[in-house]
C-alpha cells in the first residue's frame, strides 16, 4: 500500500466522524484531504485557521487560485457562502469554543490522550501553528496519522517527546483501525478488513483493548 492509498482510507474514515452542522478545523497535511470526502449528504462547516469559513475541497490541478490556501500554504477551494476574516478573528473562533471537532496530525499519541505534534529534539520540523489552541478549544480533538512511522509505533504508553496538550485526544485515526481515548485507556474499536488484531497490536506501543463489538472499518 503507498502512501496515498494510506492517507485516502484514513481520511475517508475521519469524514465518516463529521456530523451536519458541525464546525470543523482541518489541521496541516493529510487532514485537509478529509475535505475531499464529506458525504453528500452531510452539510460541514470547515474553517481554516489562517482566516475563513466555508473551506472546500483541495483545488484540482490546473484549476488553483493563488490567493486561496489553507493554513499549510497548499491550494483550496471555498464553497458559496464562506468568509474570509483576520487571524483575531480566526482564533476568537477556535479560543471560544465555536470548533465542534479539530482533525490533526501526530508525531505521537498515549494511552492517556496526550499529544505530540509540534517539535522533536535536535530536528527541524514546521513547528505547533494553532495546534495548542485547537486542541483546549474544540469540542472533539480527533488525531488522524499512519499507524507507525519507518516501522516504528507512534502510539506509546507515554509520549517521550515535547507534549502539545495533555489529555486532549478523543479518537486515534489510522490507516489500521479506529481507537478511542477512554477512562480505561485505548480501546480499539474499528480494523482494516484486511488486517488481524495481532497486527495492530504489534504495531502499537500503548496496551490496547479490544472492544466487545469490534467492527471492521468502513471504507
Amino acid at each position: 500500500m503507498d502512501k496515498n492509498q494510506i492517507k485516502e482510507i484514513i481520511a475517508k474514515r475521519v469524514a465518516k466522524e463529521l456530523k451536519d452542522g458541525d464546525v470543523v478545523n482541518l489541521g496541516i497535511g493529510l487532514p485537509t484531504l478529509v475535505a475531499n470526502y464529506i458525504p453528500d449528504d452531510i452539510d460541514v462547516i470547515l474553517q481554516s485557521e489562517n482566516g475563513f469559513v466555508g473551506l472546500g475541497a483541495v483545488a484540482e490541478a490546473g484549476k488553483e487560485d493563488k490567493d486561496l490556501i489553507n493554513a499549510g500554504g497548499s491550494f483550496v477551494t471555498i464553497n458559496p457562502g464562506g468568509a474570509f476574516f483576520d487571524s483575531v478573528t480566526s482564533f476568537g473562533i477556535i479560543r471560544g469554543g465555536h470548533v465542534n471537532a479539530t482533525v490533526l496530525g501526530a508525531l505521537q499519541v498515549d494511552e492517556n490522550g496526550n499529544l505530540a505534534n509540534w517539535m522533536i529534539p535536535g530536528k527541524m520540523v514546521p513547528g505547533m501553528g494553532g495546534a495548542m489552541d485547537l486542541v483546549t478549544g474544540a469540542k472533539k480533538v480527533i488525531v488522524a496519522m499512519t499507524h507507525t512511522a519507518k516501522g516504528k509505533p507512534k502510539i506509546f504508553k507515554q509520549c517521550n517527546i515535547p507534549l502539545t496538550a495533555v489529555g486532549v485526544v478523543d479518537l486515534i485515526i489510522t490507516e489500521m483501525g479506529v481507537i478511542e481515548v477512554t477512562d480505561k485507556g485505548l480501546v480499539l474499536t474499528e480494523i482494516r478488513p484486511d488486517v488481524n488484531v495481532e497486527e495492530v497490536v504489534a504495531a502499537t506501543e500503548a496496551e490496547l483493548i479490544i472492544s466487545d463489538n469490534l467492527k471492521k472499518m468502513d471504507l
